[in-house]
């Protein structure tokens, strides 16, 4: 597979500049500070993912017109990353007219107006950076799209290379396919003939163990069921027969089957198939378990994928540095679990 250098071990910054509780200077000044940075390099990871949500950079009212206040954040991390001998993967988490959570509401894709936005900022970032040395950042073009089909975001992707390019004719850009940039649609993008990009996927599979209890998936907060890995679903045949409104969901399929390496292999695989029809650099930008799941069952999970990564030499960065659910550090700075903070920067 060919070379994609400095981002094999890292982790998300997740919560700071994106998906943040509301829009407050105050949490964007103190949630991350240059000892957070330091602690991760401590850990011996190469790279840090930095999730941005747009409302940091531009406002709704005053389009293509960037904010100073909300760059510095990420040029202070930039030169963290740099003190510390990090790299940085910048992703667009939340776009104009777009986010993986707000799907009834995007308008990107129907919007020439909001293109053109999206387009006009990856413009302004790559200009902003194109002299920070390589491979120290990579532009992440947007976080988990999500659509009937793969056509519209190739279209666009396609577009938004061109624009970086005439800044920037050499950074390395980062595309994630259809459906939360599962696996299975990265068959479906479309390649762009171009020597400095690399594609991307996240994994949270089996979502019924990773996401378990998860209070904003209605079927698994219903069920409230503690789910070992390696194990089964427990009482989940019951609860379907009790519950008839999630009879004919997707769920069913997991009623007497076992979580385990073989399972996790399977979602896996279409990743393996990619490296193998393009032979093209592939990275993981998002994985993990949430923090209600048992800790034994929690680093079962990461040891197994772990293995997995480095067996295939894909680099990656778990979800998420602090809280947001899936945590290695609490909020008082705490490390949740040494042994998981072991597992997940082993290469």
């Amino acid at each position: 597979m060919p070379d994609f250098p400095g981002y094999q071990v890292g982790v998300n910054l997740g919560g700071w500049i994106s998906q943040y509780g509301r829009f407050d200077h105050e949490h964007f000044r103190s949630y991350i500070l240059e000892p957070d940075i330091q602690r991760i390099a401590g850990w011996g990871m190469d790279h840090v993912r930095l999730p941005v949500d747009y409302p940091v950079l531009e406002d709704d009212s005053q389009p293509f017109h960037y904010k100073e206040d909300g760059f510095a954040y990420i040029d202070a991390c930039i030169e963290w990353c740099r003190k510390a001998g990090l790299n940085l993967v910048l992703d667009l988490h939340h776009a104009p007219g777009f986010s993986f959570s707000t799907l009834a509401e995007n308008t990107l894709f129907e919007s020439p107006a909001a293109q053109e936005r999206f387009l006009a900022l990856w413009e302004a970032i790559a200009r902003r950076y194109k002299d920070v040395e390589q491979p120290g950042i990579v532009l992440e073009l947007m976080n988990e799209v999500v659509l009937p089909t793969s056509e519209p975001w190739n279209r666009l992707a396609k577009r938004a290379v061109e624009r970086i390019r005439s800044v920037d004719p050499s950074r390395w850009i980062m595309i994630g396919g259809n459906h939360y940039n599962s696996a299975w649609t990265l068959k479906e993008i479309e390649l762009i003939p171009d020597p400095h990009i690399v594609y991307t996927f996240h994994f949270y599979e089996p979502f019924f163990f990773t996401h378990q209890r998860a209070h904003w998936v209605d079927f698994l907060a219903a069920l409230n069921a503690v789910t070992p890995y390696p194990g089964e679903v427990p009482g989940l045949a019951e609860f379907i027969e009790k519950n008839p409104q999630f009879a004919d969901t997707d769920w069913r399929r997991y009623v007497g089957a076992r979580m385990d390496i073989e399972m996790m292999r399977y979602f896996f695989q279409p990743a393996l198939d990619f490296i193998a029809q393009t032979g093209l650099p592939l990275y993981c930008g998002e994985f993990g378990v949430i923090d209600l799941a048992p800790l034994e069952s929690r680093l079962n999970w990461h040891r197994d994928f772990i293995g997995l990564l480095n067996e295939h030499g894909i680099g990656r960065a778990v979800w998420s540095y602090k809280e947001m659910n899936f945590s290695l550090v609490r909020m008082d700075g705490s490390v949740a679990s040494e042994e998981l903070v072991r597992i997940v920067s082993a290469r």
